[in-house]
C-alpha cells in the first residue's frame, strides 16, 4: 500500500480466483450518479469481473455507497486515497490494481447496457490480433435523455500509420478509452498522462500496437452534464494536477501532447517506414495546431506578468471536474 492510498474493501476476491476482465472506476464526490453506473455493470450478463473502485479522497457520499457494494458483492474492490492525488493519476490507479487479463475503465456518470461486457468479450475472442473493442454509444443528458449516437471507425484502420491519424485528430471523443482493452498490451504503454488530451496519446500508443474493433451496437450511454464538461483546457490541468491551484504554474498542454505523441512514436516497436510516417503525420499536426501551441506560449507569459494569487484563480473553478 502506497502513502497516498488506505484499502478498505469489502469481500475481495480470492487471490487464486482471478477474473477474466477487470473494470476500473476512478470516482471523485460521485454521489448523483454512483449508484446507476455501478448497477449497470454489476448486472452484466458475463459475470467473470471485477470491479475495482478508486475513490479520489471524496467528500460527499461517494465512500458510503461504494462500502456498501463493496460489502454485498464480493466482485467490488474498493480502495480510498488519503488525499486528492490527480483524477488522470486516480483513473491510472485503478488499472495498477487490476488483475484481469483484459480491462475497461468506467465512469461513475456512465451506463452500460447489460450485454456490454458480454459483446466485447466475445469480439475480442474471435479477433487476437485486436488490442481492443469498443461499442457504439448513446449521448444522454443529466436525467438520462439521450441526445444523440455515434458509431465511431477510429482506430480500426489496417494500417498503424493510419489508427495514429484517426486517433489523434481532435474532432472525435475518445470513445475507445472505454473499451474493453487487452491487460497485456496496456502495461506497455506509459497510460494516460497528467495534461488535457492525453487519452488521445494513449489510445494512439495502443494502436500501434494492433487495431480496435468497433461493435455496430448501442451498449454505452455517455452521459454529458455540467459536472464533467470545462471551460478551456488550461483550466482542467488542475483537474490532473489539484496543486496548480495552489503554485499557479503556467502549462503547456498542446506541446505536452506533441511531446507525448513523438515518445511515443519513439518506444512501440515499428517497421522504419511506419515510424516515419507517423513522424511526418506528427508533423501536419503540430502545423495543424499551430494556434494552440502558439496559445501555450503566450497564456504562460501572460500569466507570468501576473501574481500567484492572480493565476491560481485561473485553476481554481475545477471543483465539478475532481
Amino acid at each position: 500500500m502506497t502513502d497516498q492510498t488506505e484499502a478498505r474493501a469489502g469481500n475481495p476476491l480470492n487471490s487464486r480466483d482471478i477474473p477474466r476482465v477487470s473494470i476500473g472506476l476512478p470516482v471523485y464526490n460521485g454521489e448523483p450518479y454512483l449508484r446507476q453506473s455501478i448497477d449497470s455493470i454489476l448486472a452484466q450478463t458475463f459475470r467473470d469481473f471485477e470491479l475495482v473502485i478508486c475513490d479520489n479522497a471524496s467528500t460527499d457520499a461517494t465512500g458510503r455507497i461504494c462500502e456498501e457494494y463493496a460489502a454485498r458483492d464480493g466482485r467490488v474492490r474498493y480502495f480510498r486515497n488519503a488525499r486528492n492525488i490527480g483524477g488522470i493519476n486516480n483513473a491510472n490507479l485503478t488499472f495498477e490494481r487490476a488483475r484481469g487479463e483484459l480491462f475497461r475503465w468506467a465512469a461513475h456518470d456512465d451506463i452500460c447496457a447489460p450485454t456490454l461486457l458480454e459483446r466485447c468479450v466475445s469480439r475480442l475472442d474471435e479477433r487476437p490480433d485486436a488490442v481492443g473493442v469498443y461499442p457504439g454509444t448513446i449521448n444522454i443528458d443529466e436525467n438520462g435523455i439521450e441526445t444523440g449516437a455515434r458509431y465511431g471507425k477510429e482506430g480500426t484502420a489496417p494500417s498503424p500509420r493510419a489508427r495514429f491519424r484517426e486517433l489523434s485528430y481532435r474532432f472525435h471523443p475518445c470513445e475507445p478509452i472505454y473499451g474493453v482493452v487487452r491487460s497485456g498490451i496496456l502495461r506497455k504503454t506509459r497510460l494516460q498522462q497528467n495534461y488535457t488530451g492525453s487519452d488521445r496519446a494513449l489510445l494512439c500508443e495502443l494502436a500501434l500496437h494492433g487495431p480496435f474493433v468497433q461493435i455496430p451496437e448501442p451498449l454505452f450511454y455517455k452521459r454529458y452534464h455540467r459536472g464533467n464538461q470545462y471551460k478551456d483546457w488550461r483550466g482542467r490541468m488542475a483537474w490532473f494536477l489539484p496543486d496548480l491551484q495552489k503554485s499557479g504554474k503556467p502549462t503547456f498542454p498542446n506541446w505536452l501532447q506533441l511531446f507525448d505523441y513523438l515518445e511515443t512514436v519513439r518506444r512501440v516497436p515499428l517497421s522504419f517506414a511506419e515510424r516515419q510516417l507517423c513522424r511526418v503525420w506528427i508533423s501536419r499536426w503540430a502545423l495543424q495546431q499551430s494556434k494552440g501551441l502558439a496559445w501555450d506560449l503566450l497564456s504562460a507569459g501572460r500569466m507570468l506578468l501576473h501574481s500567484r494569487e492572480w493565476r491560481t484563480r485561473l485553476y481554481r473553478d475545477t471543483g465539478r471536474w475532481q
